[in-house]
């Protein structure tokens, strides 16, 4: 759900590229060994490893974050017994976590958005406008979270 993970498709396009080159390498050279374990471990590396480790670090803090206040606002609203949660759960929530909610009102935009209705802007630090997530519980106790 987050947009932000488009940055990483050129770095992904050329280790595929290099993958692809490494298994061409694999399949016509048969000349020396150490060749080929070479071409085996850059087939490994470049198909496999950096791939997966590439979408595994990609999650952006704020998203974290953002994930972090969604639970605990729920876990609040099911301790009260409610079937949804209000955006003074998740204010609480971001509040207790050292955060914020809605955007950050600056000299231009004195106006705070994203503050009182779903979607919620959420901030993991009081004082820092951008970057920010957002937070919408549109069905009960399911939250949806993304960059905003």
């Amino acid at each position: 759900m987050d947009g932000r993970l488009d940055r990483h498709w050129i770095l992904r396009g050329l280790t595929l590229l290099l993958a692809l080159c490494c298994a061409a390498l694999l399949l016509t050279d048969q000349t020396r060994r150490l060749r080929q374990i070479v071409t085996v471990v850059g087939l490994v590396m470049f198909g496999l490893v950096i791939p997966v480790s590439q979408t595994a670090w990609s999650k952006p803090p704020e998203i974290e974050f953002a994930l972090q206040v969604a639970t605990d606002a729920r876990a609040a609203a099911e301790k009260d017994v409610r079937s949804a949660v209000s955006v003074e759960d998740v204010k609480r929530a971001a509040e207790a976590r050292g955060g914020a909610i809605g955007s950050l009102p600056t000299e231009q935009n004195p106006q705070i958005r994203g503050a009182d209705k779903y979607p919620v802007i959420v901030r993991a630090k009081r004082d820092q406008g951008r970057p920010w997530a957002c937070v919408a519980f549109v069905h009960g106790l399911d939250a949806q979270v993304r960059a905003c």
